[in-house]
């Protein structure tokens, strides 16, 4: 997400909240256009999870959850009340919570109303390390399909680190000691702790690619799917290259183990 869009969907919800006697809160029909649900049913889905996500964590629900009606027209002057809740920011950030990350707006209001202050570079900074997490966890969990397919195979582990580190080779054109060496990564630390967003896109893609053709391919032995994903990962590398992108030159980015536990934290 780049910082003109951050920009915009920030003056969005900004321009979108209320101030109700001195607590800043916002409607929970605005709330869903926000978020980018279109139908009332689901959104309000998602408020009966933060609820109850706000009971187990001890706090008064009504303190942040208030009822209230809204004013719709219905043709010829009419007006009719519909169900809506006014929100505080808290509530806003338990609904984000409970939301589909994947999706822009919702991603964005995580580390919205997670944030007190909503100064713009704390912004672009807190939602960079949050799509490098769902990078990672992503890649993670196409290594482990892969795996699988290694393994259903009767294939071992030192097996399956041999095609994981065949394929980095052909990514990046260097060893993962090599890029540890590069980019001063520490020996004892793992490489994607430290790599940034794309790179992590890049390695999960051809982790996918492999798994896919390994299983239609009928591929039985470590030499076979080693060099599967060798390939899958010199595509990878000539997209990137298309697009005037090395690997390996990317600067690394903040360890993000210790991101994530200040995120955890609050500590901004």
């Amino acid at each position: 997400m780049n910082k003109f869009r951050i920009a915009a969907l920030r003056q969005e919800f900004e321009e979108a909240a209320l101030n109700i006697e001195g607590t800043e809160c916002w409607s929970a029909r605005t709330l869903q256009i926000l978020l980018g649900y279109t139908k009332w049913q689901r959104f309000e889905n998602a408020i009966s999870k933060a609820i109850t996500s706000c009971e187990n964590a001890g706090i008064t629900v009504e303190d942040h959850f208030t009822g209230a009606g809204k004013m719709i027209e219905t043709g010829k002057g009419a007006q009719r009340e519909i169900k809506d809740f006014l929100l505080t920011r808290y509530a806003c950030y338990l609904i984000a919570q409970n939301g589909d990350s994947r999706k822009e707006e919702i991603a964005f209001a995580q580390s919205y109303f997670a944030l007190q202050t909503r100064k713009q570079e704390l912004l672009e900074e807190r939602i960079k390390i949050t799509e490098r997490i769902k990078a990672k966890k992503e890649l993670e969990e196409s290594r482990e399909l892969l795996r699988s397919v290694v393994y259903e195979k009767g294939l071992k582990e030192a097996n399956f680190q041999n095609i994981l580190q065949a394929g980095d080779l052909q990514l990046f054109k260097m060893s993962e000691e090599e890029l540890k060496a590069k980019l001063n990564i520490p020996a004892d630390r793992e490489t994607e702790d430290f790599l940034p967003k794309i790179s992590l896109n890049a390695k999960a893609f051809a982790a996918s690619i492999t798994e896919l053709n390994a299983k239609e391919k009928q591929l039985n032995d470590e030499e076979s799917i080693k060099q599967e994903h060798e390939t899958a990962n010199a595509s990878v590398r000539e997209t990137l290259k298309f697009n005037n992108i090395k690997p390996e030159d990317l600067p690394p980015e903040e360890d993000l183990t210790e991101a994530q536990k200040r995120i955890e934290k609050g500590e901004e």
